[in-house]
């Protein structure tokens, strides 16, 4: 990149084509009709070829002077040295896939389909953080460690499905504690200075070996804040109900959720509770999270220029040497 120290020394450049107007009005001027008696007196001379090339020296000039006057506008090239430091972000999403969450307030579909499309677009607004994901109904697991692979993330979400509980791989039912526990646990090793948890639900504790309390104390003297989400409209939610026969049909059922505890959960943590009621609200969730936790980047930025207007004199001044020589010799002025 290159810029100009004095640029006010650029306006001399707009004489220039005045100064060629001038010149041509005035050559105009000066023209005196001469006589011959015969052509062959012109083209034994051979004038008409010297004429055109002594062009080439006002041209030389022109250009001699147009560097100059850059040259005296102090050109200069920037030199740009920067260093980015990240302070990155370890996130655990720790998402409810109880067979609850089959319930179709939420669009599209259901909750779990709109928790994982909602999820997918918050990995999408992350740049340099460590991401990974664990699951749980009546148990918990991993579905991803932590990984900066965001596409593979965003494969292993997308394969989640209600179907890995009622098809028996793993217990129905809402392990809070469970599920703080795990992801406690793949945040305990991190490295990056600041961790958290965003766990989802729509239930109640109902299962596992570990308190939710007492996982959440864990994770407080790691210092690991819990984001604790609450999914569910309030009062009733129409849930699908199929019979023998493969038929689907709809009940309403009761909207549970502990909100006093997932309160205590983030509470005790440092980080916040949220209730969405909504898809567009679990949206709102999860960029009101990404607010709080953007990764801090500290910038370093260095200018150096370097100049340039020697070079410029320096072609000015060969083009002038040029012009002195042919003026001098091939396209000397005849006498």
């Amino acid at each position: 990149m290159t810029e100009f120290h004095d640029p006010l020394w650029l306006l001399l450049l707009l004489l220039i084509p005045a100064a060629v107007i001038a010149g041509l009005l005035w050559g105009k001027k000066r023209k005196i009709p001469v006589r011959f008696p015969s052509l062959s007196v012109i083209k034994k001379t051979g004038g008409g070829k010297g004429a055109k090339l002594r062009h080439i020296l006002k041209f030389l000039r022109a250009a001699a002077v147009i560097l100059l006057i850059i040259a005296l506008a102090r050109p200069q090239k920037l030199l740009q040295s920067r260093h980015t430091e990240t302070e990155g972000i370890d996130i655990m999403l720790a998402l409810d896939i109880s067979t609850s969450m089959l319930a179709e307030d939420f669009r599209p579909k259901n909750r779990l389909e709109a928790a994982k499309k909602v999820a997918s677009e918050f990995i999408d607004g992350r740049t340099s953080d460590q991401i990974g994901l664990v699951v749980f109904a009546g148990q918990s697991f991993t579905q991803c460690p932590l990984t900066l692979d965001y596409d593979l993330l965003k494969q292993l979400l997308e394969r989640i499905r209600i179907e890995m509980v009622t098809e028996g791989m793993i217990e129905d039912g809402t392990a809070i504690g469970m599920a703080i526990g795990n992801g406690v646990n793949r945040l305990r090793a991190s490295q990056a200075k600041s961790r958290i948890l965003i766990l989802l639900t729509d239930g109640q504790n109902n299962r596992g070996e570990i308190d939710p309390l007492t996982a959440s104390s864990a994770a407080q003297v790691l210092g690991i804040r819990v984001y604790t989400i609450g999914v569910g409209t309030q009062g009733l939610a129409p849930y699908p109900v199929r019979d023998q026969w493969g038929r689907t049909s709809y009940q309403q059922v009761q909207v549970e959720i502990d909100e006093e505890l997932l309160r205590q959960i983030a509470d005790q943590t440092g980080g916040k509770y949220f209730r969405a009621t909504d898809a567009q609200a679990l949206r709102r969730v999860y960029t009101e999270i990404d607010k709080l936790e953007k990764s801090k980047i500290r910038v370093h930025q260095y200018r150096q220029k370097a100049e340039l207007f020697a070079s410029y004199i320096g072609w000015a001044v060969l083009f002038l040497l040029i012009e002195i020589i042919l003026s001098a010799t091939r396209l000397r002025t005849m006498p």
